[in-house]
């Protein structure tokens, strides 16, 4: 069976489309198609509180395009969300009745609370072992989500409005980071957890640090790292780690907040397995749909 999610972020959207397979123990979740998208929404956004009719209309055209896809693989059910951008956007609704109008699509405009909620919904809590404590980090275009996990549970999670093409167009707040400084401090160094990091960017530092999902990343190694690459140009971490353009120019940014967090929570190790918002919308849609038609 297959299921298909878009994830409308700040710096691209994304679809993916995945095929369950329940021959095993345990559900095994295949990627069949992900396709990215750079259309960057935070670039206006974050400058001028709208999305400007330029990227708008990309924004339509690319959703037509994922409509068609879906048509062609006809996924048992679809869930499309935007997060930070289209969350601070004044016309973020407007635009969201045009895509329902042109396309079909129903897209969602999530908190960051609940984006952070979708994206542990890949059960990546069974991956982790129930008598250590976990801060996980997502860090997007617009936002970072912080997540504590500790005794099997959640025990408390924030969103902050700090990410890595605010960053860029340095509208970033003090008060936004002292607030984040504060809750990690307040909440995370008394547990002394691991780090779990999710997102384009970490998962790009991981590989430049020759790590994998199955090893962790130390936070002295990721700090060498991210010093590695702001002593180059955009130009040269694009032809020495072969990155998109787009990608280049925020992973210095999107690092220094995972560096960031983990220095303010005492945090020396962070994992980064492959996960993010679209992979819990397809685990969501799984087991919502186990649950109606297997009793």
């Amino acid at each position: 069976m297959k299921f298909a999610a878009i994830d409308v972020g700040s710096n691209a959207v994304r679809l993916l489309v995945s095929r369950i397979d329940e021959t095993g123990e345990n559900p095994l979740v295949k990627k069949e198609v992900l396709l990215r998208i750079p259309i960057r929404l935070g670039q206006d956004v974050f400058q001028d509180n709208t999305i400007g009719p330029e990227r708008a209309t990309k924004l339509i055209k690319t959703m037509e395009a994922f409509r068609n896809l879906l048509d062609v693989f006809q996924p048992l059910g679809y869930r499309a969300c935007a997060t930070s951008a289209m969350r601070d956007a004044a016309n973020g609704q407007d635009v969201v009745q045009q895509i329902l109008d042109q396309t079909g699509i129903e897209l969602e405009i999530i908190t960051g609370q609940r984006e952070a909620e979708i994206i542990f919904s890949s059960h990546v809590e069974r991956q982790l072992d129930p008598d250590l404590s976990y801060l996980f980090i997502d860090v997007g275009g617009g936002s970072t989500e912080l997540m504590l996990y500790s005794e099997a549970a959640i025990v408390a999670s924030q969103s902050f409005n700090i990410g890595s093409v605010r960053i860029l167009n340095n509208k970033d707040q003090p008060e936004e980071w002292q607030k984040m400084e504060d809750w990690v401090r307040s909440h995370v160094q008394k547990v002394a957890p691991l780090g779990i990091g999710s997102g384009g960017n970490i998962s790009r530092l991981n590989r430049i640090a020759g790590k994998d999902e199955t090893s962790p990343l130390s936070l002295r190694r990721l700090g060498k790292v991210i010093d590695e690459l702001s002593d180059m140009s955009v130009e040269g971490r694009i032809r020495r780690y072969k990155l998109k353009p787009d990608r280049a120019d925020v992973i210095v940014p999107a690092g220094r907040i995972y560096q960031s967090v983990m220095e303010w929570g005492d945090i020396q190790k962070i994992y980064v397995p492959k996960f993010g918002l679209a992979d819990g919308l397809v685990r969501l849609q799984y087991d919502d749909w186990r649950e109606r038609n297997i009793a």
